[in-house]
């Protein structure tokens, strides 16, 4: 440490000693720290309050949607439906996954620790246990049982048989593998099994975006309905992890101060940059691997490509905040009035303006790329635009390195 002669002086008149200096440094560190604590604090609390949670309960009001119209296509059985309810339940899976794909910058918490990630978002769909399953009379049997159906289940079928995708693969059918249309599956096709099955994990579903939505909000805040249907699948929502965040460093709370709770918003941004880069795009193209043409998110919806943006979108969530987008009309989100984006301009503005040029770059990259991402993904037209977008999410990924370093130097 270089010190100048005045400094020298100052100390020895105050201490007399070296020491004296150390402890006046000290003082001054602490102030700074408690300083970007306090900015923290803010931000941590309306990341909560207006970015995690909001979501949370459009995804789990989604979910509800959803379970009740493939309910109704089960009561009305396979020799009645119609392809309007095939039609309408297909919306409601779109709402519904638009909020899980807008979550994902925050799968620790509950989504991790109660395997719910993979448990509702696992693919491609084993099909040849599905066939199985179908045929098998007692495990028909206990989807029959709508009481507990979506319990048996959450709890006996394997993840390549449960969630998102599974309903997917039952209400919608691409027109050919290299057209980029779908439609409702007609009605002619399902079977009353089938439909036993799609609203049992319909109910699965529910109940997992139940589970999030209840364990992030603040207590008091989740309606009475959607507390009983947790307890009558026995699922707990105890834990409370937004309370986690926006106490950080008191008592009870697993994070140490503000810092380290913004470091673990920082990671799950950059988790989910990762898995859309590399995983979700970079599997089927052969980044770095050989190409798995079957490793296709979202392949029935024809829903890869957005899926993928709204994964960078809650990246831009975690980061800058809910801004009204033009001609999207948005009733769960609140725009906070403290974001990490703010924060980081008033220390390191060049910092802040590359996070966000690299947001924009990341989206526009995905969005040059096409559907049916099966086939666009083997397509050699294609291949310079899908690694642009593989190459765009490792730059949005590094450069949030740089954010952390910031983080943790102030």
């Amino acid at each position: 440490m270089n010190m100048t002669l005045k400094t020298i002086a100052g100390c020895m008149l105050v201490a007399l000693t070296a020491t004296g200096c150390s402890d006046d440094k000290k003082t001054v560190l602490d102030h700074e720290n408690d300083a970007q604590e306090e900015a923290l604090k803010a931000i941590v609390k309306d990341y909560v309050d207006c970015t995690v949670v909001p979501t949370y309960r459009g995804l789990a009001d989604a979910s509800i949607r959803l379970a009740e119209v493939c309910d109704e296509m089960c009561a009305t059985g396979a020799a009645n439906l119609t392809s309007e309810q095939v039609e309408r339940a297909g919306k409601c899976w779109i709402e519904a996954r638009r909020y899980w794909e807008l979550s994902e910058a925050w799968l620790y918490g509950a989504a991790g620790d109660y395997n719910i990630d993979p448990h509702i978002d696992t693919w491609p769909l084993d099909k040849t246990a599905m066939d199985a399953m179908l045929g098998n009379a007692a495990q028909m049997a206990q989807m029959s049982d709508r009481e507990s159906a979506g319990e048996y289940v959450g709890s006996s079928l394997g993840q390549g048989l449960l969630g998102f995708h599974a309903i997917e693969y039952m209400i919608f059918e691409p027109s050919s593998s290299t057209t980029a249309i779908t439609s409702p599956r007609p009605v002619g096709r399902f079977t009353q099994n089938e439909l036993y099955y799609l609203a049992a994990v319909a109910d699965d579903l529910r109940n997992c975006c139940l589970r999030l939505e209840a364990s992030w909000a603040d207590e008091g805040t989740v309606s009475q309905s959607k507390l009983d249907i947790l307890d009558d699948a026995e699922l707990s929502y105890a834990t409370n992890y937004g309370a986690y965040m926006k106490n950080a460093g008191q008592a009870g709370s697993i994070y140490v101060n503000y810092a380290e709770a913004v470091q673990e918003l920082i990671v799950g941004a950059q988790d989910i940059a990762d898995e859309v880069g590399n995983q979700k795009i970079g599997n089927p193209v052969g980044s770095g691997l050989e190409a798995d043409p079957d490793y296709i998110e979202s392949p029935y919806a024809l829903n890869s490509i957005t899926d993928f943006i709204d994964n960078i979108r809650s990246v831009r969530h975690a980061y800058m905040g809910y801004t009204p987008v033009t001609g999207e009309t948005e009733t769960y989100l609140k725009t906070p009035a403290h974001t990490l984006s703010a924060y980081v301009a008033t220390i390191d503005a060049d910092l802040d303006t590359r996070i966000r040029e690299a947001l924009d770059h990341a989206t526009e990259a995905i969005a040059k790329m096409r559907e049916p991402f099966a086939s666009t993904s083997q397509d050699a037209s294609m291949k310079q635009i899908n690694f642009a977008a593989v190459d765009a999410c490792n730059d949005l990924n590094d450069i949030l390195d740089e954010l952390i370093d910031l983080i943790h130097k102030n």
